[in-house]
């Protein structure tokens, strides 16, 4: 696993042993970036089921003002933070550990660009995109990148949220959510 595009470009990221957080493939990453490429230079992201932190960081390598990295498991969190000082990307990070579902309802501010990618299997993509909706925690224009099994459908949301295209990349299917005005 490592840094596609940017200042941190080619650095190589640490991953968490086990089997309980699966980390983006590389090619998806790059389909990801490739399709929000123009949303991410000097806006504030939200990387809201951070595991290694590989979304955020790509994003701030890329320009990203901020990042905002938010983990369940102190593992997780420990890694993040030694990805971060391994890209030399800590200075505009912020990294939380704790629920996912919590931040959202407390977080009191609003991101440009939220990365979606829980465990597939939790339910919890579905709560934290009808929970992101409710409390409008995406600026005008904002991008929501959610990130799930192929098979799984995903829900329309309220306006101003519009669900946009979905990518398919074998078992993997990445859904683009948008705030309009």
């Amino acid at each position: 696993m490592r840094v596609i595009s940017g200042e941190a470009r080619g650095r190589r990221l640490k991953e968490l042993s086990g089997m309980e957080t699966r980390p983006t493939t590389d090619k998806v990453k790059e389909s990801i970036f490739n399709i929000v490429q123009f949303d991410i230079e000097g806006r504030k992201v939200l990387d809201l089921f951070g595991g290694t932190g590989q979304l955020g960081i790509e994003a701030l390598s890329r320009g990203a003002a901020k990042c905002t990295f938010v983990d369940l498991r102190k593992d997780a969190v420990a890694l993040i933070k030694e990805n971060l000082k391994v890209t030399r990307l800590e200075d505009r990070a912020r990294v939380v550990q704790g629920d996912s579902l919590s931040f959202l309802a407390s977080c009191g501010e609003k991101f440009d660009l939220i990365f979606l990618d829980p465990p597939y299997a939790a339910g919890l993509l579905e709560k934290a995109l009808e929970r992101a909706a409710a409390i409008d925690i995406l600026t005008e224009n904002g991008i929501m990148v959610c990130e799930s099994a192929a098979e799984t459908v995903l829900p329309d949301l309220p306006e101003p949220y519009r669900k946009g295209r979905e990518y398919r990349y074998g078992k993997i299917k990445i859904t683009l959510y948008r705030r309009g005005l």
